[in-house]
């Protein structure tokens, strides 16, 4: 009899799932951040490149070495809860910028909360943090039971408005989780009710959110997500508001979650994935790729930077740099770099060291991890990260220092 209702069970999965399937609207290209690259931009590339080439070969030439510009560094602000976590960015319309992460007791405690402030860039400071929604407001306005709250991310709609999706368990751990989301009509000042978005037909539990997420031209959003039950892999969610209109695998198997997306133009993207793979499998970066807007995916070859289990985060510049900031260890999350790829380059390298505790015993090692990077212009970027689980820490990268950086490395490549 088990049988037989099992069978019942799956079969209706499957009709469910094929009207589901069928009803899906035709998907639409990426929309572009910033400019494409043209044919002139390119043309000024080479000709760096041969500039500095004629260089190496005058021997004699004097030159005088440019000054890094400096990076500044922040916390935001103290709520005075002992544990903080999963910091994420956006840029308001002002120029600011918003931040939201979670806090409270430790990690998926009843008493977590979303907090936000914002970051005034003329005055360099932080204003007094506020709480988005705690489990309580989460349980009324989505009218079901929620044990713990967790990784708040934002994003700007097509019209303008900011959505912020947040993750929430009502049994279990982060296996059992679903995403819901707010939208806010006033640069994150107030927000609607939350809804809950149902990206499976049936049972809706196990999807998590981390990365930021992507516009299609038609308006829609392209949220990269993860599962964690049973398999362990990167999902991409068409979203229209609180509607998830398609889902599409990312990866496959028990190996890779929380996938960034670099996007290469209308159609084709890369993804980037913390690894979450055996013992006996390379603890690097696995990758996979599309070349129809998000439709199929298909595994890469790895990306042979490792990758201790810890998530990473990306951005791309308006000149189109590619930039990373990710553990580059095998185990631990004690150091955190960032990671550069130059347009004309495939090759990413090391352009900053932002902690490095492999010096200090092993357990004496602390934790800096869940990084998330925006850039408010194109030209630079605002980093945040956990750190060691205490406290939420800031860095920006001036534009000036990302082109002292590029020409620092074309220099080595000169010598």
């Amino acid at each position: 009899m088990s049988r037989v209702i099992a069978f019942c069970f799956l079969l209706l999965a499957s009709v469910l799932g094929y009207l589901h399937i069928d009803s899906r609207p035709v998907w639409a290209p990426f929309a572009s951040t910033y400019p494409i690259q043209n044919a002139n931009q390119l043309d000024d590339a080479s000709e760096i490149s041969r500039g500095a080439k004629q260089v190496k070969m005058l021997k004699s030439a004097v030159s005088v070495k440019p000054i890094q510009p400096s990076l500044r560094t922040d916390w935001l602000p103290d709520t005075g809860a002992p544990s903080v976590h999963a910091a994420s960015l956006i840029a308001l319309k002002d120029g600011a910028v918003r931040a939201f992460w979670f806090a409270g007791s430790r990690e998926g405690a009843p008493d977590v909360v979303i907090n936000t402030s914002v970051f005034d860039s003329q005055a360099s400071r932080w204003s007094a943090p506020t709480v988005v929604v705690d489990r309580v407001g989460a349980e009324k306005g989505l009218s079901r039971y929620i044990a713990k709250l967790g990784n708040p991310v934002p994003a700007r709609m097509a019209d303008g408005r900011m959505q912020l999706f947040f993750v929430t368990v009502s049994i279990g751990g982060w296996a059992g989780s679903s995403i819901s989301s707010m939208i806010s009509d006033d640069e994150g000042l107030t927000w609607g009710r939350p809804a809950r978005l149902i990206s499976s037909p049936l049972i809706n539990l196990s999807t998590l959110v981390k990365s930021p997420a992507m516009l299609f031209v038609d308006g829609r959003l392209g949220l990269p997500a993860y599962h964690e039950w049973i398999g362990r892999f990167g999902e991409f969610l068409r979203v229209d508001a609180n509607q998830v209109i398609d889902k599409r695998r990312m990866s496959s198997g028990r190996g890779a979650i929380q996938p960034v997306v670099f996007s290469d133009g209308p159609q084709e993207a890369n993804a980037f994935f913390r690894q979450t793979r055996p013992s006996s499998k390379p603890k690097q970066i696995p990758t996979s790729e599309t070349k129809d807007a998000g439709q199929t995916w298909v595994a890469t070859k790895d990306l042979e930077i490792p990758n201790p289990n810890s998530a990473l985060a990306a951005l791309t510049l308006a000149n189109g740099t590619r930039l990373m900031v990710l553990n580059n260890i095998e185990t631990g999350r004690y150091r955190l770099v960032m990671v550069m790829r130059e347009p004309s380059s495939p090759q990413w390298r090391v352009v900053q060291v932002l902690e490095d505790d492999a010096s200090l015993l092993n357990d004496q090692h602390r934790e800096f991890s869940y990084p998330y990077l925006i850039s408010t212009n194109g030209e630079d970027a605002h980093l945040t990260y956990t750190w060691n689980r205490t406290k939420i820490k800031h860095v920006y990268f001036p534009a000036a220092w990302f082109k002292y950086a590029a020409s620092s490395l074309k220099e080595k490549e000169a010598q």
